[in-house]
């Protein structure tokens, strides 16, 4: 069976050794997760679990009734497709050498990149898009010297209110 990437949002208390358990449920069943972002919602109680994993199209239910199992879990969304916004945010330290000074600043322009930090020899750069825009960047700021890189793994919200 094909095996494809999928986006799964799941909503649980906040409460210790809750991610634990989640992905404990990934691991027993052999799923790998590629990504992983927690971060609490609106109200601090409820945090959102956004991951990805590579699976059969069938997946998203299986994992789905397993997930629904654990007690802290409150609810467990397919996010794949186009009816999801997905971003990730990477962060890249580069060396500046003066022979391609210039044509780092002109890739960081083209490329909407954001210096969070600089020195007169090295910069950390914020670059936030889609996981495909941020691998375009990464290949490109790599033909200089990137000593460092940091991605997020991809979030996401529903393109439109349901």
């Amino acid at each position: 069976m094909k095996k494809e990437e999928h986006a799964i949002s799941i909503l649980v208390r906040n409460q210790p050794g809750v991610l634990s358990r989640v992905s404990g449920v990934f691991s027993s069943r052999g799923y790998n997760i590629k990504s992983l972002c927690v971060a609490e919602t609106i109200d601090p109680n409820i945090s959102r679990i956004t991951l990805t994993s590579q699976a059969e199209r069938t997946f998203t239910e299986k994992i789905k009734k397993q997930l629904d199992k654990l007690i802290d879990v409150v609810e467990v969304s397919d996010f794949t497709g186009p009816d999801y916004i997905h971003r990730e945010m990477m962060m890249i330290g580069i060396q500046l050498k003066p022979e391609s000074r210039s044509e780092i600043l002109r890739a960081i322009e083209m490329f909407h990149c954001k210096i969070i930090t600089m020195t007169t020899d090295y910069y950390v750069l914020e670059i936030t898009g889609t996981k495909e825009e941020n691998t375009a960047v990464l290949s490109h700021f790599q033909l200089y010297d990137v000593e460092e890189i940091n991605r997020t793994g991809p979030i996401s919200v529903r393109r439109n209110k349901v």
